[in-house]
């Protein structure tokens, strides 16, 4: 709520989330040629700001030299079905797109009843409502973030220590992982068809609507251990690499997202026969189908068609 709310709404953070210190401010005398920190006090505020560099920057180099992405690459509504979606090549389309994710979060000239804000709003209000009526009422599962392994940047770190939790962990960062390789050889695709194109972005979809809504709560139902009793597993996302880019070649890059897609099946259809864990069984036959959809193309190439 309070990254949401409108600019200019006094409201007070949330207990814990206070920053730690504030952003030095940049000057023209401390120009810098790498990325830094910059303090944003709300999500409006940050697009706002990148709005303005944006239009600086196109006034500095023209859109040639700022928009210079090939269009066919960018997101349509033809393909992902939000009908909201705008593709960005020039400074106006950006900027619209830009008016639209502010007004879905904040709402529009202080309408936010049915903007982000607005609905977490409405949240809150429910949640007192209930909890006026029914004191033990708790919205959430006890889920406490837990990781496989302890990153090296994380001082304190739960590590799950129940073993089919730890599969299903394995198996939700691995499908995350999928998800973000699948993405980026969407956005920097290279030789692809129309048609393979539009298969890597259905994918993503449905691993999103599909799979990872129905894993999380598969996972955030399992025990995290002996150590954290009456606690289970929130996800944490956790890879070892980034995944963000698979092999450049278009062929080598499909082998590999294939790959993927069927041990993610394999995985799967293994842990469906565990106690409580059957409905993995459609998830599973779900990787296999998203991995068919890849091989098609694969062999409709090698066929030369």
């Amino acid at each position: 709520m309070y990254m949401e709310r409108p600019e200019g709404m006094p409201l007070e953070d949330a207990e814990g989330f206070t920053p730690i210190d504030t952003m030095q401010a940049r000057s023209a005398a401390d120009a810098q040629l790498t990325a830094g920190p910059e303090e944003w006090h709300t999500v409006g505020h940050l697009y706002r700001g990148i709005d303005a560099g944006l239009a600086h920057l196109v006034e500095l180099h023209g859109h040639a030299d700022v928009f210079i992405g090939p269009p066919e690459a960018q997101a349509t509504t033809q393909v992902f079905e939000w009908s909201d979606l705008i593709a960005v090549t020039d400074l106006a389309s950006a900027r619209q797109a830009i008016e639209v994710i502010v007004e879905q979060g904040e709402g529009a000239r202080g309408d936010w009843v049915n903007s982000h804000f607005g609905r977490f709003v409405g949240i809150l209000e429910d949640y007192l409502a209930v909890r006026a009526t029914d004191p033990t009422f708790e919205p959430a599962r006890p889920v406490l973030s837990a990781y496989l392994r302890r990153p090296p940047d994380v001082a304190e770190a739960t590590v799950i220590e129940d073993s089919l939790t730890r599969r299903v962990a394995d198996l939700f960062n691995a499908v995350y992982e999928v998800i973000l390789q699948l993405q980026s050889r969407y956005f920097v695709h290279h030789g692809e068809t129309p048609e393979e194109v539009e298969t890597l972005a259905r994918t993503v979809k449905h691993l999103m609507n599909w799979v990872m809504r129905q894993l999380g709560p598969v996972l955030t139902s399992l025990p995290v251990g002996p150590a954290c009793p009456g606690r289970t597993t929130g996800p944490c996302f956790e890879m070892v690499h980034a995944p963000f880019f698979v092999l450049p070649h278009r062929g080598a890059a499909w082998k590999v997202l294939r790959e993927r897609l069927d041990s993610l099946a394999t995985v799967a259809e293994q842990l469906s026969e565990q106690p409580g864990l059957s409905e993995l069984s459609d998830m599973a036959n779900n990787f296999r189908g998203f991995a068919g959809d890849l091989g098609k193309h694969l062999e409709a190439r090698a066929g030369g068609t």
